[in-house]
C-alpha cells in the first residue's frame, strides 16, 4: 500500500514517455515534403491548362482568411463555446448551456456521494457526467444540423444554377435560395444576403458563414466562387460540377457508413457491456463491488482498465474513419 504512490508516479511517467516518444518519431515525412516542393515547382513553371488552374485553385485557397481557427482556437474557452452553440441552430445562450452544465454535475455528486459515501468518486462522477451529458448533446445538435445542410446544399446549387442560367446576378440568386429552400439552408443563405445587404461584399459574408460552419462542402462552394470572380469562365456550369461532385461525395459517404455499420456496432457493444455488467451485479449485490469505491487498489485498477478500454475505443474509431 505504500508503494502505491510510486508506482502511480513511474505509470504516469511511462505514459508521458510513451507520448513523447510517438511524437518525436510521428513527424513530418521526408518523401512527401519533397514531392510537395516538386509538385509546387510543376505547377509553377507548367504550361499545361489544367496546371494552371490547379495553381490558381491553391493561390486563392491560401489567399482565404483562415477566420474560423482563429475563433475557435486563438479566442477564449467561452467564445469557442458560443460558436459551438450557434452552430446547433436552437437558440441556446451561454449562461443557459453552463447553468445545466453546473446544475446536472451538482445533482450527480450529490447523488453518488449519498450512494456510495465516495466523495472522490462522486466528484469524478459530476465532472465526468455534467461536463460530458451536454457535450454530447450539443454535438449530437450539431452533427443533425450539419446533415440536414450538407443534404440539401446540392439543391441549394441546382437552384443557383437555373437562377444564373435565366439571366439573375448572383446576389439575387443568393436570395431566391434563401426564401424558397426550408431548414439549415435557407437559414444560413439568409444569413449571407443580410450581411451582403448592409454592405458587406459577398466573398466576405461567405466567409463569414464558412467560417462558422467549417463544412468542406460549403468552403467548395465558397473557393468555386472565389475562382470564377479571378479567372472569369460560365459559373453556372461550375456550380452545376460541383452540385453532382457533392452529391457523389454524399453517396460515398453513405457507402462507406453502411459498410462500417458492422464494425461500429460491435465496438459499441464491446465497449457497454463492462458498464453494462457492472451495473447489473452492482443492483443485484451491492455489497459485491462496494470496494471499489474504498480501495485503493480496485480504483487504480478500474481507472486501468478504463484507460485501455478508451485506448481500444480510440483505435477503432480511427480504424473505420475515412477522409473523403
Amino acid at each position: 500500500m505504500n508503494n502505491l504512490p510510486q508506482l502511480l508516479i513511474m505509470a504516469v511517467g511511462l505514459m508521458l514517455a510513451m507520448v513523447l516518444g510517438y511524437a518525436a518519431l510521428s513527424g513530418p515525412s521526408a518523401s512527401k515534403e519533397s514531392g510537395r516542393r516538386l509538385q509546387s515547382v510543376r505547377f509553377r513553371h507548367s504550361d499545361n491548362a489544367t496546371d494552371k488552374v490547379e495553381a490558381q485553385y491553391r493561390k486563392t485557397v491560401a489567399s482565404r482568411k483562415p477566420l474560423g481557427h482563429k475563433i475557435a482556437g486563438s479566442g477564449s474557452r467561452l467564445e469557442a463555446l458560443e460558436l459551438r452553440l450557434h452552430r446547433t441552430g436552437k437558440g441556446w445562450t451561454l449562461s443557459q448551456y453552463l447553468y445545466v452544465s453546473g446544475g446536472l454535475g451538482l445533482a450527480i455528486v450529490m447523488l453518488v456521494y449519498l450512494k456510495t459515501g465516495a466523495p472522490m468518486l462522486a466528484l469524478g462522477a459530476g465532472v465526468l457526467i455534467g461536463g460530458g451529458l451536454p457535450h454530447m448533446l450539443v454535438g449530437r445538435a450539431i452533427n443533425k444540423r450539419t446533415e440536414g445542410f450538407v443534404s440539401r446544399l446540392p439543391d441549394a446549387l441546382d437552384l443557383l444554377v437555373r437562377g444564373l442560367r435565366s439571366g439573375l446576378p448572383v446576389t439575387e440568386t443568393l436570395s431566391v435560395v434563401a426564401g424558397e429552400l426550408p431548414g439549415p439552408v435557407g437559414e444560413e443563405f439568409k444569413l449571407v444576403t443580410d450581411r451582403i445587404k448592409v454592405g458587406r461584399s459577398m466573398e466576405e459574408a461567405l466567409q463569414d458563414t464558412a467560417d462558422r460552419l467549417n463544412l468542406p462542402e460549403f468552403n467548395f462552394f465558397c473557393i468555386t466562387l472565389a475562382i470564377q470572380r479571378e479567372t472569369g469562365g460560365n459559373l453556372a456550369e461550375t456550380l452545376s460540377n460541383l452540385s453532382d461532385v457533392l452529391r457523389k461525395r454524399a453517396q460515398m459517404k453513405l457507402k462507406i457508413a453502411a459498410m462500417s455499420s458492422e464494425s461500429k456496432a460491435s465496438a459499441y457493444i464491446v465497449g457497454a457491456l463492462p458498464f453494462l455488467v457492472f451495473a447489473v451485479i452492482y443492483w443485484m449485490n451491492p455489497a459485491y463491488l462496494s470496494q471499489f469505491f474504498v480501495d485503493d487498489r480496485l480504483i487504480i485498477a478500474g481507472l486501468g482498465g478504463l484507460t485501455w478500454l478508451g485506448i481500444g475505443a480510440f483505435i477503432m474509431a480511427q480504424m473505420i474513419s475515412f477522409e473523403i
